[in-house]
């Protein structure tokens, strides 16, 4: 029997309803993602008929929604800042509030910074590619410890057309070359392994690695706030996400460790999850060569 993509949308969102903050909106990603058809151009042709595969195809994707499938690995693909970024069950899914630390990196450069930055556990390469296409003029090196992960981020810089970040294997800041960065970004693991507030498809489907942190989720944090220093720049900034009930934690580790001018930042939600220090220090001799 034929079926309309009126009546697919329809069926979708009905189906998804105890299943998605947001059902009419993910059914018509996923009829998007088989018809080709944005949302306007679904409003417009929507007496349009589906053929047998994609009706079969449509089936299958809601049923595996249904089952907790993340809709972002459903469709390979999940919007950030003004990117478009591939995804795969190896890499974190973007959120929202991780654009924050975007925003604080562009509020510590200018358009023509022409510095260093580097993002630290890339994932999908979310973070370094919004700012090096808010920053053009800025070289970002991109680091994450799986190579699988920086093909996933080599690929949707090339997709994204941006041509001023850099990717490296390293775990944390252990393989990164000795040189002042101007800022380092980074959105770490930050839950307590045995958290019992993450959602059941969150911990089944999403890279551990990405998620977890230790018993108090700090542990990756730590490591980062002890090393970054010699990896900045005088005046340089650290920038963290965290959390919503880390803050204070955090500020913590970045003043006892000799950050100034720490601060927290506020989500859209009113939460706490970035927080950031500078360093006074005096930052470390240049090095002549860059990572590949």
């Amino acid at each position: 029997m034929s079926t309309s993509i009126h009546a697919a949308l329809h069926a979708t969102a009905t189906q998804l309803a105890d299943h998605s903050d947001a059902p009419r909106r993910e059914a018509e990603l996923l009829l998007e993602h088989l018809t080709g058809l944005s949302r306007s151009q679904q409003l417009i042709n929507e007496n349009q008929l589906l053929d047998d595969d994609q009706v079969a195809t449509l089936k299958t994707l809601t049923e595996r929604r249904i089952s907790g499938k993340p809709l972002a690995y459903l469709l390979g693909e999940q919007h950030f800042w003004t990117l478009r970024l591939k995804v795969s069950p190896e890499v974190l899914i973007p959120r929202p509030e991780t654009e924050l630390v975007v925003e604080r990196a562009l509020h510590h450069t200018s358009r023509d910074f022409a510095g260093a930055i580097l993002d630290l556990g890339t994932g999908s390469g979310a973070i370094a590619l919004a700012v090096a296409q808010e920053r053009p003029t800025a070289t970002v090196v991109a680091t994450d410890q799986s190579n699988t992960v920086l093909d996933t981020a080599r690929r949707n810089a090339e997709l994204n057309q941006l041509n001023n970040v850099r990717f490296l294997l390293s775990d944390w800041l252990d393989q990164v070359p000795l040189q002042p960065f101007a800022l380092i970004l980074s959105n770490p693991p930050y839950i307590a392994n045995d958290d019992p507030h993450v959602e059941p498809a969150v911990r089944q489907h999403e890279p551990a690695l990405a998620l977890f942190s230790g018993i108090d989720g700090l542990d990756a944090i730590r490591r980062i706030v002890q090393n970054a220093p010699r990896f900045l720049a005088d005046q340089g900034w650290l920038v963290l996400e965290h959390g919503w009930q880390q803050a204070a934690a955090v500020r913590e580790l970045l003043e006892s460790t000799g950050f100034s001018g720490v601060a927290s930042h506020a989500d859209l939600a009113g939460h706490l999850r970035v927080t950031e220090g500078q360093w006074p220090g005096t930052s470390i001799p240049t090095q002549h060569h860059s990572p590949p």
